[in-house]
């Protein structure tokens, strides 16, 4: 098969397209369930039964189309000069592993089952490519067993007696999400803070203390508002706030009022970690991040390779330290997980079914891009998986209350 024949690069690139469009249509704020719904449904009946030249260069579009923003943070390494070679590396990489699925058979049926099992599939701990996201704002569902009889549904579909053609109907008439999660919101009023910090800034010693005293205008005007707890987003305290002694009695005096959970950084024992701070009735706790983000926090290679990567491209900077299991808050008697961006779309940070989570965000590296629609879709798809409602602070992205 020639994979760089015209017609199969065509038909690919309109397969990415319908997969990825309800992110592009959620950035510029178009819902559509029926729509949604009807374009993951030609997505995925053109993919099933498509031959491998296809499979790679839809993996290649799909690359592109849905991680092109991961080049973006380079920009603030002073690499921007490697943005495309990112964007490139990623498409091709996707390319290869969808094209391997293309390779092993040309059945409709077994290339279900591998798209099934790349919802598991996790390169480096980054697992933000799952081929359920398309099905989050459509009324089909979105647990693992939904997905599965969705695709065999499709698969069923694709075959030419009119007898099990008809059969198809009913796996996909159970995929659909007919039932909604049970769930109590939990009694609590929460103010979130509408921050719009860019990347360039946020880390600015010249604009530290601007950054601060928006974060302290946000507290007021929720204590003004009689709210009981203000979420500021991750990094919202640029600095090691367990090292600003001052800056902390502050907040310690406003938490005789309201109770703030903030986003930064502490440093201990030689050590650099990135954390959420809980500030109430003058006590601290701090919660730090379990799971860092691939090439973002930690480099996921042996030691003596992560060094040689962060002197090359990181001015020798040492990667943030991980805490061995995740945090939970205790607010007003109601007990919140702690997650810290990239985490809470993380199995792991729903270990046990919290019923409520409190996430916190820095969108800024990635902005403008279709990074936060896609964050928020995985923290919609954890919400429902896991019956958990979250409260999400972003700054430069989407903040609110989600549930499931």
């Amino acid at each position: 098969m020639d994979y760089s024949n015209t017609l199969n690069i065509i038909k690919a690139f309109f397969i990415a397209l319908c997969l990825c469009s309800s992110f592009y249509l959620g950035y510029f704020s178009i819902h559509s369930t029926i729509l949604n719904s009807i374009l993951a449904l030609i997505g995925f009946s053109l993919l099933l039964g498509a031959n491998k030249g296809v499979y790679f260069w839809f993996g290649f579009f799909t690359g592109a189309l849905w991680f092109y923003w991961i080049s973006f943070s380079f920009i603030y390494y002073d690499l921007a000069y490697l943005m495309p070679l990112i964007v490139i590396g990623i498409a091709l990489f996707y390319g290869v592993v969808f094209g391997l699925i293309g390779c092993f058979s040309p059945s409709p049926f077994w290339q279900a089952f591998f798209l099934f099992l790349l919802t598991f599939f996790e390169p480096f701990g980054f697992n933000w490519l799952k081929l359920e996201l398309p099905l989050v704002e459509s009324y089909f569902g979105t647990e693992h067993w939904q997905f599965a009889l969705f695709l065999f549904g499709i698969a069923l579909l694709k075959l030419e007696h009119k007898k099990i053609f008809i059969l198809g109907i009913i796996p996909l008439f159970c995929s659909v999400s007919w039932t909604q999660n049970i769930y109590q919101k939990p009694d609590i009023d929460v103010y979130f803070p509408n921050t719009n910090v860019s990347q360039k800034e946020i880390w600015s010693k010249a604009h530290q203390q601007k950054i601060i005293s928006e974060n302290f205008k946000h507290i007021e005007d929720a204590i003004e508002a009689k709210k009981e707890l203000i979420i500021l987003p991750e990094s919202a305290f640029p600095l090691y706030l367990n090292l600003e002694q001052q800056l902390l009695n502050r907040l310690k005096e406003y938490s005789k009022q309201i109770t703030i959970v903030a986003g930064s950084l502490t440093y201990e024992n030689k050590n650099m970690y990135n954390s959420s701070y809980l500030i109430q009735n003058t006590n601290v706790e701090i919660a730090h991040k379990v799971l860092l983000v691939p090439f973002g926090e930690e480099v996921p290679f042996p030691e003596f390779l992560t060094k040689i990567i962060n002197d090359i491209f990181f001015n020798g900077a040492k990667d943030y330290i991980r805490a061995t299991k995740p945090t939970d808050f205790r607010i007003k008697d109601i007990i919140f997980r702690n997650a810290i961006c990239f985490e809470a779309t993380k199995d792991r940070l729903y270990e046990g079914n919290p019923s409520y989570m409190i996430a916190i965000s820095n969108n800024g590296w990635f902005k403008p891009s279709i990074e936060q629609t896609l964050q928020n879709r995985l923290l919609k798809l954890y919400a429902k998986r896991y019956n958990t409602v979250i409260f999400h602070s972003a700054n430069s992205g989407i903040s609110g209350v989600i549930l499931p």
